[in-house]
């Protein structure tokens, strides 16, 4: 696929106007990331882990996994049933992270703390309160 296909196919999705589409080109940096995300898409995706869950009031334990895709959309068929807003929450900052890695074309995060790998796993030790101390890994 051309790269104006891959802009045209995404402006489609988001609703962009014909004037919305043209500005998306200014400048440059938008067209990149959108090329290299729409090629990483079918490579990679991102999940999270929960490493330790107590009294979690959504019933989450120890290895449940939260799976999205490179634009940071969860997939709901691999995903617990019921979704947490403070857990889903934590999730914000190292999936912009994966993110732009992927969109800079990175195979590994240089931050110790994150972790790209070749499989698209993410896993981090970064703690998450909801009405208990879960963490998600």
């Amino acid at each position: 696929m051309t790269q104006e296909e891959t802009i045209n196919r995404y402006a489609e999705r988001v609703g962009y106007t014909h004037s919305e589409t043209k500005q998306f080109y200014e400048g440059g940096h938008r067209v990149r990331q959108v090329v290299r995300l729409s090629e990483a898409a079918s490579l990679y995706s991102i999940e999270a882990e929960v490493v330790e869950a107590k009294h979690c009031n959504s019933g989450y334990k120890e290895g449940d996994k939260f799976v999205l895709d490179v634009d940071g959309n969860l997939i709901g068929k691999l995903c617990p049933r019921r979704l947490c807003v403070y857990l889903i929450s934590q999730l914000t900052v190292p999936v912009a992270l994966i993110n732009e890695r992927l969109s800079s074309l990175y195979a590994v995060c240089p931050m110790s703390r994150y972790w790209c790998g070749v499989s698209g796993v993410w896993r981090s030790n970064a703690s998450h309160y909801c009405n208990s101390s879960n963490k998600i890994y």
